[in-house]
């Protein structure tokens, strides 16, 4: 299963999970429909192995909830305390019913885990730090668990789009901070590679990713293929509310400050970027792009929608932000063409 970033929710349909930051616990609630297998005992868990990557698994006993990551199981709860002594035996449970599984990846600093269900990401699940000791178990009865990790490390980095839930990486670059992941909000138009819309984001027209319906703001209303228009910047085209679509002149701002390195812009680990540094943490994908009913580049280059029409021959071209192995610079294309969407910060 290959690695991602990025933190989430917990989403279980038939579990509430509980993050405790010192004293204060805060009860997740938010229900979609996945949810985790349910074991009886913890130290009865199934064969962690390739072929159950990503499995989450609920255990009635420790009220402790794993996933299989590199064929171990991981809990998403801080360390136990020191074990006590062992006590009698509880009558079983009845068996909870089973819900439907999600696959989950590995954050690239393994700082916790991402939640996908369905081909979108739901959520993040961040470590906690370690938790304290807690107290030897009396004879008999079983000991007390340790304390739940007491902060969520590294949480400011993160956002949630407010239409969708969805959770977004950011990064702050020179004085702009940025989205360091493609934009995955759904439209009517939009596209996904290979039905993974959690690896590349959704792919958008022009028209498409400046909201020419204006159902976010009329900043960029009736903009599109072969029509002139005037787009009052900044615009927030698709993007969250706070965020808007790049000018041409925040890409080249974003380049500079990046010492005019496109290896330093590129997201790691893809055989066609061998030099990639992402020594920002922009993390750019090499997504490609969509027209004439194929998507073509994926692996190759990176192509993002700028918020400026070109309109030195015609009307129907707009100017996007592209990258490769080699370098990066702004050019211009078919405003039918679907692309990525980065936004940056109001």
């Amino acid at each position: 299963m290959s690695l991602k970033h990025s933190l989430t929710r917990i989403v279980a349909l038939t579990a509430t999970l509980l993050v405790a930051c010192g004293d204060e616990v805060t009860e997740v609630t938010e229900v979609h429909e996945t949810g985790m297998k349910i074991v009886e005992e913890g130290e009865k868990l199934p064969e962690c192995t390739t072929e159950n990557e990503g499995t989450m698994v609920y255990a009635l006993d420790s009220a402790a909830a794993y996933a299989c990551v590199d064929n171990e199981w991981v809990t998403f709860n801080g360390k136990d305390g020191e074990k006590g002594d062992k006590g009698d035996k509880g009558a079983p449970g009845d068996s909870g019913e089973a819900g439907t599984s999600c696959t989950m990846e590995s954050l690239p600093d393994s700082s916790g885990f991402k939640v996908i269900c369905g081909g979108d990401s739901v959520g993040v699940v961040l470590n906690g730090e370690k938790g304290e000791q807690g107290d030897k178990g009396e004879d008999g009865n079983d000991g007390k668990d340790g304390q739940d990790g007491k902060s969520i490390e590294g949480a400011e980095n993160f956002f949630i789009d407010a239409r969708d839930k969805q959770i977004y990486k950011k990064v702050t670059i020179g004085t702009k901070t940025w989205m360091a992941e493609n934009l995955n909000y759904e439209t009517a138009n939009s596209l996904c590679y290979m039905d993974s819309c959690a690896k590349y984001g959704r792919y958008y027209t022009w028209a498409d990713a400046m909201d020419s319906a204006a159902v976010f703001s009329d900043n960029a209303k009736g903009c599109g293929y072969d029509v002139e228009c005037t787009i009052k910047t900044p615009a927030r085209g698709i993007c969250p509310e706070g965020w808007h679509i790049p000018d041409s002149t925040e890409w080249r701002t974003l380049y500079s400050v990046m010492g005019k390195s496109s290896n330093a812009m590129q997201a790691k680990g893809f055989d066609n970027w061998p030099d990639a540094t992402d020594a920002y943490g922009f993390s750019a994908l090499p997504a490609g792009g969509y027209m004439r009913s194929a998507f073509y580049d994926v692996g190759g280059y990176a192509r993002f929608w700028s918020a400026a029409e070109f309109t030195e021959y015609d009307n129907y071209s707009a100017d996007y932000w592209y990258l490769n192995a080699i370098g990066a610079t702004l050019s211009f294309t078919d405003e039918n063409f679907s692309l990525s969407v980065r936004c940056i910060k109001d």
